[in-house]
């Protein structure tokens, strides 16, 4: 249960230290806004409120640690419009909607674009609560698999010219005796560029520099 949580105690996504979760309230409701509040303060958790997508676009708040509670309706943009913008420009930030006015079509929308929930007013205390918990879960992951994946970039650019190719020939399942084959080199070389990459890449095995390298594959490294 999210009361039994200490945010204090979570694991740091931040080498240096653990900044405090807030909890981000878009809904053009002031009374919503301040009971949601309310709920979030007695946790221990910042709120910071707004009544427009607008507002919470303009405050540069989206890059913090924590989740989104979102309206689905609302004047201007839209909750879901905002879902899709911040998808498009790879935002990763934890949505929670929060509506009275939601339906099936719009909350299966919501939930395969990657919310968290899909909540129809009025919620139980707890049911909010423990969707909070899950979001800024969410969001510590997500912040830990993207600096895994720049510490992995940034090993992948001391390696040289053949290590990368010796990588992708790793990465692809081929024998020591195949990849010499492949690359014109001796089995020796091979075994001499397998070992220094795997130094540099910071791994002991092959499964782990196989999944370092379809990572990098997805950020852009073709080796």
């Amino acid at each position: 249960m999210l009361q039994q949580l200490s945010w204090q105690a979570l694991p740091s996504p931040d080498p240096i230290g653990m900044e405090q979760p807030i909890v981000l309230v878009v809904d053009d409701d002031l009374a919503v806004r301040e009971g949601l509040s309310e709920l979030i303060l007695s946790i221990g958790l910042s709120p910071i409120c707004f009544a427009s997508t607008q507002e919470l676009l303009a405050s540069g708040k989206l890059d913090r640690l924590g989740c989104l509670i979102l309206d689905v309706r609302m004047p201007g943009t839209s909750g879901l419009d905002l879902q899709r913008h911040l998808a498009q420009g790879r935002q990763r930030k934890p949505i929670i909607f929060l509506t009275g006015h939601g339906d099936i079509p719009m909350s299966v929308q919501a939930m395969k674009a990657g919310a968290v929930d899909f909540l129809t007013k009025p919620v139980r205390d707890q049911v909010l609560l423990d969707a909070i918990a899950r979001a800024i879960e969410r969001d510590l992951a997500d912040r830990a698999a993207a600096q895994r994946a720049r510490q992995c970039a940034e090993r992948f650019e001391t390696l040289t010219l053949r290590e990368r190719q010796v990588f992708r020939e790793v990465a692809k399942g081929q024998l020591n005796k195949q990849i010499a084959f492949n690359l014109g080199i001796s089995e020796v070389t091979v075994k001499i560029h397998r070992s220094n990459l795997m130094r540099k890449m910071q791994v002991r095995s092959i499964v782990d520099l196989i999944r370092i390298w379809e990572l990098l594959n997805i950020n852009g490294h073709d080796g």
